[in-house]
């Protein structure tokens, strides 16, 4: 597909790429102006044929398109103008409406490097749509240009979610790798992790397991009752795709309760070095208590002012070095009680 560079990554009617399935043994590519056609003729094509449309909602022009040439239901409209963005898949009147969160194309372990991808399936027609890159997109379209064969628009659908749960194992070895070098730095006393980082960390992993974790209420209700005209077997792989989020979204609770470890552990560490810093300032202030002392009172200007003879000076360097010694013992002899 040939792209205007002055439509925002898709072409005047907002269509990034366009594919069709079930012609030959893998997608071929289509335009805007051929996906019309095919889905005017859509019932005089055989019944193993479907089209994959993929928009980009940044070009206004997506949305009129779709109210235009497609006949989704009005809940997939709804689900691309309210605020609700939790993963989730419902049967509205036989057509499939999915809204699927992932991370951008160039994700950095930030929170806002997280956007939605809007998906409706019936049997002849996949429609989705996105306002940023998505990485599980990215990874659909590259099996599908090299030639991988998705037999139903159901399986698409699938294939996504799976390439989605992919993109969120990656993620979650990327942060197990940099916990476990936090983890051996903290072992070995080098103590030089910051604790927004690991917050940072762990505030990413909390917003993808609220934003990823399909709802369990309506994958029951369609696993329970799916649409007529969806295979078994495409409702069986359904079913195991979920319980793959399952197993991510469980790696991603332990990983999120071992920063929650590490940064107590950090902050243990760091109280611990600030009270032995404070109690060495003590120690210094208690020693230095009786020379500040005396020297106050032979500082001040009055009268009757004693050992005013040529042996005074010692005489209160003996007096300082006494109390000096005392103070001393007293604090160390605590010191040890404590222990």
């Amino acid at each position: 597909m040939k792209i205007s560079p002055f439509s925002y990554g898709s072409d005047q009617s907002g269509l990034i790429c366009g594919y069709l399935f079930g012609r030959a043994s893998n997608g071929q590519a289509i335009d805007a102006n051929e996906a019309i056609g095919w889905i005017k003729e859509r019932d005089q094509h055989p019944a193993s044929e479907y089209i994959w449309l993929h928009f980009n909602l940044t070009n206004t022009a997506s949305e009129k398109w779709l109210i235009e040439h497609t006949d989704l239901p009005e809940e997939f409209y709804a689900a691309l103008h309210e605020g609700l963005h939790s993963t989730r898949i419902e049967n509205a009147n036989g057509t499939l409406i999915a809204v699927v969160n992932d991370v951008l194309y160039d994700f950095a372990f930030e929170p806002s490097d997280i956007s939605t991808l809007w998906v409706g399936v019936d049997a002849r027609l996949v429609i989705s749509a996105r306002r940023q890159p998505l990485q599980s997109i990215d990874r659909l379209r590259d099996a599908v240009n090299k030639g991988e064969s998705i037999r139903s628009s159901v399986e698409l659908l699938i294939h996504l979610l799976r390439d989605q749960a992919d993109v969120l194992i990656k993620i979650v070895r990327d942060v197990s790798r940099r916990v476990d070098s936090i983890e051996d730095n903290l072992l070995s006393e080098k103590v030089n992790a910051k604790r927004a980082n690991l917050g940072g960390l762990r505030r990413v992993l909390v917003r993808l397991q609220r934003l990823l974790a399909p709802e369990p209420a309506s994958l029951f209700r369609l696993l329970q009752k799916p649409p007529p005209w969806t295979a078994e077997l495409d409702v069986q792989e359904l079913g195991q795709s979920t319980e793959e989020f399952s197993v991510v979204l469980s790696d991603m609770a332990a990983l999120q309760e071992r920063i929650k470890l590490l940064q107590e552990e950090i902050a243990a560490r760091v109280n611990e070095e600030n009270n032995r810093s404070l109690y060495i300032l003590t120690i210094f202030t208690v020693l230095a208590l009786p020379i500040n002392v005396i020297a106050g009172l032979f500082g001040m200007n009055v009268g009757g002012i004693p050992l005013q003879h040529a042996e005074g000076f010692w005489v209160v360097v003996g007096i300082v070095a006494t109390f000096t010694g005392v103070a001393g013992w007293f604090v160390f002899r605590k010191q040890r009680e404590d222990r």
